[in-house]
Parts: C-alpha cells; sequence; structure tokens
C-alpha cells in the first residue's frame, strides 16, 4: 500500500473514531420560561444543568434555551432541540405540558422529563416539588411576625400547584394566628419585573406588612425593601442578597440531583418513564436561611414545623380542614391525598375572593 494510501486510511480511521466519540457523548437540553439570570425558578433550574456538567465533564454536553413563552413557541423551540440531536430534554415550566407532547410523539427515541405537569408517554416523564411543604413553614413566619395581621400574595396562575401554596400558607398563618389575612393578587406572569413590583406596592398600601410570592423575579423583594417594615421570602432560590430584611427565609428548589440522576439513566439505557413528587425529606425543597430578623423563638417553631415534615411525622393539609364555603374537605387528623391535592381548584375556608378561570 502506498505511503498516500496508509495516510488516507488512518486519516480514515480518526474521522470515524472521532465521530463515534461525538456520538457517544450524550446530549441534554432545557426549555427554560425565563432569562437565566431571573434570580429564581429559572436560575435554580440553570445550576441543576451546570451541576450535570461539572459531574459528568466531557461525557456530556448541555444546551438551553431561555425566555421561550408557553404555547407554540415552546413546541418550535423542543423540536429544534431535538431535531439537533437532543438525547434528553427537560422542559421547566408547568405550560409546556401540550408542546412536550406533541414534540415527544414525533421523537419517540428522544427522553423528555417534564416539570410540574401529570401527562406523561413512554418517553416523556414528570417530576415536581412539594413545594407547599416550604409554604406551610413561610406561613407558620409569616403569621407570627405580620403587624397588620395582612400578608399579600402574588399569584401567577391560577393553577393547582399555585392554589395549593396559598392554601398551605394561609393555614399554617392561621394556625399561629387567627386574626391573619390575605389579600392575592393574580399577575398572570411566572417573570415580568415590573408587573410583580406594581402587585408588590399594590399590597403594601392595601397595608400587608407581608409578602409572599409565587413569580419568579426578585421585584417583589425590592419593592419591599423600598417601603421598609415589609417582610419577603425568596421564591424558587434563597434571593439571599435581600437577608436580612426584608427577605427572612426562602424556598429553594434543589433540582440538581434529579438532572444528574436522570441523565446517568440515559447515559446507562436504564431510563424510563416515572412520575416524581418530591418535598424537604428528598431533599429537592429546602428551606433558606432563617435570619436573625426572624425572633429566636419563631425560628425555633419554624425549624420544628420543617423537620416534622422532612420524617414524616406532619403533613400540611391535615384535617380538619373546610373549603371555602365552609363545607367539610378533611374530617380530624385525616390527610389530603395526593390526587386532590394535584388537581386543587379550590380555597380553604377563611381565604376571601374567587380563584379566576
Amino acid at each position: 500500500m502506498k505511503l498516500t494510501q496508509l495516510l488516507t486510511s488512518a486519516a480514515l480511521a480518526l474521522g470515524l473514531a472521532t465521530t463515534a466519540v461525538a456520538q457517544d457523548k450524550t446530549k441534554v437540553g432545557f426549555i427554560y420560561v425565563g432569562p437565566i439570570g431571573d434570580g429564581g425558578w429559572t436560575y435554580e433550574h440553570d445550576k441543576g444543568r451546570l451541576a450535570i456538567e461539572e459531574q459528568f465533564g466531557d461525557a456530556v454536553e448541555t444546551v438551553y434555551q431561555e425566555s421561550v413563552p408557553e404555547g407554540a413557541d415552546a413546541e418550535r423551540a423542543i423540536t429544534q432541540m431535538a431535531l439537533q440531536g437532543a438525547d434528553l430534554i427537560f422542559t421547566t415550566s408547568f405550560g409546556f405540558m401540550e408542546a412536550t407532547l406533541a414534540v415527544a410523539k414525533k421523537f419517540p427515541d428522544v427522553k423528555f422529563e417534564h416539570a410540574t405537569g401529570y401527562k406523561t408517554l413512554p418517553n416523556v416523564s414528570t417530576y415536581s416539588a412539594r413545594f407547599y411543604e416550604g409554604r406551610a413553614v413561610q406561613g407558620l413566619i409569616a403569621g407570627r411576625m405580620t403587624q397588620s395581621n395582612i400578608i399579600g400574595y402574588i399569584a401567577s396562575y391560577p393553577i393547582p400547584e399555585v392554589i395549593r401554596g396559598i392554601n398551605s400558607a394561609y393555614l399554617h398563618a392561621r394556625k399561629v394566628n387567627p386574626d391573619v389575612e390575605f389579600k392575592i393578587i393574580w399577575a398572570y406572569t411566572w417573570f415580568d419585573p415590573a408587573k410583580e413590583a406594581d402587585a408588590a406596592q399594590a399590597l403594601i398600601e392595601q397595608g400587608a406588612d407581608v409578602i409572599l410570592q409565587h413569580t419568579d423575579s426578585t421585584a417583589p423583594q425590592a419593592a419591599a425593601e423600598k417601603a421598609g417594615n415589609v417582610i419577603t421570602f425568596g421564591q424558587a432560590s434563597d434571593m439571599a442578597e435581600y437577608k436580612p430584611l426584608p427577605r427572612v427565609s426562602s424556598i429553594i428548589d434543589n433540582w440538581a440531583p434529579y438532572y444528574i440522576d436522570r441523565t446517568q439513566a440515559v447515559i446507562d439505557g436504564t431510563w424510563e418513564s416515572q412520575q416524581v413528587w418530591h418535598g424537604i425529606g428528598k431533599g429537592m425543597v429546602k428551606i433558606g436561611e432563617i435570619t436573625d430578623a426572624v425572633p429566636a423563638d419563631v425560628k425555633a417553631e419554624a425549624l420544628a414545623l420543617k423537620e416534622a415534615i422532612a420524617s414524616g411525622e406532619y403533613h400540611p393539609f391535615t384535617g380538619p380542614i373546610n373549603r371555602q364555603d365552609g363545607s367539610a374537605w378533611l374530617a380530624e387528623g385525616e390527610i389530603a391525598d395526593d390526587g386532590t391535592l394535584l388537581g386543587m381548584d379550590f380555597y380553604v375556608e377563611g381565604i376571601s375572593g374567587q380563584i379566576p378561570n
């Protein structure tokens, strides 16, 4: 064989080997509803993506698209990611559910993981965190610390996840302060700093001296800081730049272990469709540092509640609890089943106002 033929063969072999290595690299994609710098929901999901890179190094490539609107735009973005060779795609907002299912049917060899949804396929899993457990801890602190007895709540969309959070926070605020009142503003957005700031300001003007939020930016923290004498809680991430006041604690979504586990399953060929809903006990929900702005006895009470939830000793939805109209829901000692919680579409007794359609 001539030298040129040998070199050509060697180059071809090297090229094939390189291609094989490239094909062996697992590609993991993420579709985000907000920007990775939102300081909340998307920021924490992206920390999970970075944890995959740190865990697997060159064996994995991650890609992401941020600020993807829910709806038709989501289907286009997910499709593009699948066409670009992603092996596993995490779609990280409730409103991506139908788009995820539609794309998954077209790409049966791609694995999909949808956050906070409830529909699966052989190649679609769902995963969520029991955020309502963290809301219970926040509600306790809020009920103890309010001076005006008015707690404001910035809600995103009227879906069960958000309604559960409102109910859990209210129940635990009322347990420690029977005079507490919740004022709720529906922002109809996950991330819009201007809308969130306006909502916070409106609640403060209505007398709220505690602001809870189920939206993703730090704008409510900034509005509370400007107002003074108003406390807040970090949503999805620690939002620690606003501690010790107004941010006195937070709910932190810890996605990294799950993302690493599911990526490993794809690499190993063991991935199967599943539905996961973990909370404080499994570490998917964390309670951020409770600052010294919280009285020591209240802090101790909140930490005791956290531990009781983590151990399974206590469930935040334990009766007796009535529905908003006064009808019985849970009897003394009865615990809500997951099916009811996953479809929750009602307020508990004591919350005023109606849930929007």
